[in-house]
């Protein structure tokens, strides 16, 4: 029997550790919870049923444990499991964009702060990019029980206790406030924000996402909303959605010009690009950049900013 080609993504960055199809061995012999939710596809491929949140939770303990060293994680219900690979490619880009502020080198160690707006209960960027490039981070977000949950994610594995601080914000209506304070220097901040204005929008694209999964094993449409592939309400819509998150975020960015060098957020709409850009002129940042990432068949890009002039960047220390 011809042993199957392990096809490369190359649509993923370079430095991506999944760029190749899942180790189903490797994947179970170091999570074997995971062997209830392989079977093999109508292709002769192992695979998961992706419509499934308890399967894609498992893959992605199993994905942590083998490329993460994380041997413990945990969601509660409900919330946002996140595609590991594709939130891998926005911590390399990072890095990546990093080192265009830095002589070409990526800046690494936990001198290096990034602060996650958003960081759900699954505290998926600051375990990336601090097992990656030994950055430390905060994280914020609206939802205690999220916060709460990332505690006991850092507090399973003592690795993570001295990088990863965590930070609820009490307004709602406020991303920066109350999060940076005056001595604080982050060399970014990262976002998903929430894609949806309203709950039913978010409900509707969630039944959309299941029903279109590229795993044609399963035959039978859902007809109500996965709710992993939903995640929880404050993950998914806030008023305004997406161009709005980002426009008040674009806003409040503004008062703290020198207490970030790199401001950026996922933005999934290219629809929303030209208001975007427009706001960020509004507010006078001094460089803006945009950086397009793929993954399957999904397409999203990064939006960077920074108030920093050419000098002042020079001037940043990134140790």
């Amino acid at each position: 029997m011809t042993p199957k080609k392990n096809t490369e993504k190359t649509n993923l960055h370079p430095r991506n550790q999944h760029r190749f199809r899942y180790d189903f061995k490797l994947l179970i012999e170091n999570c074997p919870e995971l062997k209830a939710y392989v079977s093999i596809n109508e292709h002769d491929i192992e695979t998961i049923d992706f419509s499934d949140p308890e399967a894609v939770k498992a893959l992605n303990k199993a994905l942590l444990v083998s490329y993460y060293d994380i041997n413990n994680w945990d969601i509660p219900a409900n919330y946002l499991c996140p595609p590991i690979p594709g939130r891998a490619d926005y911590i390399h880009y990072i890095a990546d964009l990093l080192a265009g502020s830095n002589n070409g080198i990526i800046p690494k160690g936990n001198a290096i702060q990034g602060l996650d707006i958003g960081v759900g209960a699954n505290c998926i960027y600051p375990i990336i990019g601090n097992v990656e490039y030994g950055w430390s981070f905060v994280g914020t977000d609206i939802d205690e029980k999220a916060i709460e949950n990332c505690s006991k994610i850092i507090e399973a594995n003592p690795k993570l206790v001295d990088f990863i601080s965590l930070q609820q914000q009490t307004e709602a209506r406020f991303i920066f406030k109350n999060i940076i304070t005056p001595e604080d220097k982050f060399a970014f901040t990262i976002c998903n924000p929430p894609f949806h204005k309203s709950q039913e929008e978010a409900t509707k694209a969630s039944l959309r996402k299941v029903n279109n999964l590229e795993s044609r094993d399963f035959v039978n449409k859902a007809t109500k909303p996965i709710l992993n592939f939903g995640g929880h309400n404050a993950e998914l819509w806030c008023e305004g959605g997406e161009l709005g998150f980002i426009t008040q975020m674009i806003y409040e960015s503004a008062k703290y010009p020198m207490q970030c060098f790199w401001f950026t957020t996922l933005v999934s709409k290219q629809s929303h690009l030209s208001s975007i850009y427009k706001t960020l002129n509004k507010v006078n940042v001094v460089e803006i950049k945009t950086i397009d990432m793929a993954q399957g068949q999904k397409t999203s890009r990064i939006i960077a900013w920074t108030f920093l002039s050419e000098g002042q960047q020079k001037q940043w220390k990134f140790e």
